[in-house]
């Protein structure tokens, strides 16, 4: 099942999401004509890992780490899928990263690697937008649009073994599957939940394969994970 929120005229709706169209219980809505996709959830903050694929640590000579490796975005950093990502004033380098993404369901704290589907609302796709010439991880990575998120959230998904791509202006970047993590996703939840609270929403990013880059202003990011969706979005320049 997939769900996703929508922005119509008179507010968001949230409801399933099938061929188009949103499902809510106050009626159904079509995707492009009644509203536009949003983000499909609303976390109090997106916790990422970095550095969990080798071939990853190997291109951007990085060491493995012992423990997941993790900083936060704020609510702030969201856009959803086909909304315009402005390209900052403040950096040179911008680069994608196409990331796997648990959504929270319920509230939790130290849960088990094994209990950790029947906490996870779902899967979705994100894009880590970081502006790599800026000095730490928060100057580089939660600023405003640093988090494309969605197209949906797919509830019924292993994302131990899923398949996905990367392509920037119709060119392939990134090919890769989530059985090369260096931590698995449920490693991942677990770990990051014996030091925070997790709140419905909040999301979890896996971190992304190798072969994350530049990207300039009018160049289309997709990110595709099997199963889950395809998060597109534009690169524009700033105002």
């Amino acid at each position: 099942m997939r769900l996703a929120r929508l922005l119509t005229p008179d507010g968001p709706v949230s409801g399933t999401y099938d061929d188009g169209v949103v499902r809510a219980d106050d009626g159904t809505y079509e995707v492009g004509t009644d509203g536009r996709l949003l983000p499909p959830c609303e976390p109090s903050a997106v916790y990422c890992v970095g550095r969990n694929y080798a071939e990853t640590l190997d291109q951007m000579e990085y060491e493995r780490p012992e423990e997941p490796d993790f900083f936060v975005k704020p609510p702030a950093s969201l856009v959803g899928h086909g909304r315009p990502i402005p390209y900052p004033e403040f950096t040179d380098e911008l680069t994608y990263a196409g990331e796997l993404a648990a959504v929270i369901g319920e509230r939790c704290r130290a849960v088990a690697p094994e209990s950790v589907p029947e906490v996870v609302r779902g899967y979705t796709v994100m894009n880590d937008v970081d502006a790599l010439d800026q000095q730490g991880r928060t100057a580089r990575k939660a600023f405003d649009a640093s988090g494309p998120l969605g197209p949906w959230i797919e509830t019924d998904i292993d994302p131990t073994d899923v398949d996905m791509r990367t392509d920037v202006g119709g060119e392939r970047r990134q090919e890769a599957n989530t059985e090369l993590m260096l931590f698995d996703p449920y490693e991942i939840v677990s770990y990051l939940s014996r030091r925070f609270t997790f709140r419905p929403g909040d999301v979890v990013a896996f971190g992304s394969p190798a072969n994350p880059g530049l990207v300039e202003p009018g160049e289309t990011v997709e990110i595709t994970y099997e199963g889950v969706g395809t998060l597109r979005n534009r690169v524009v320049a700033p105002e």
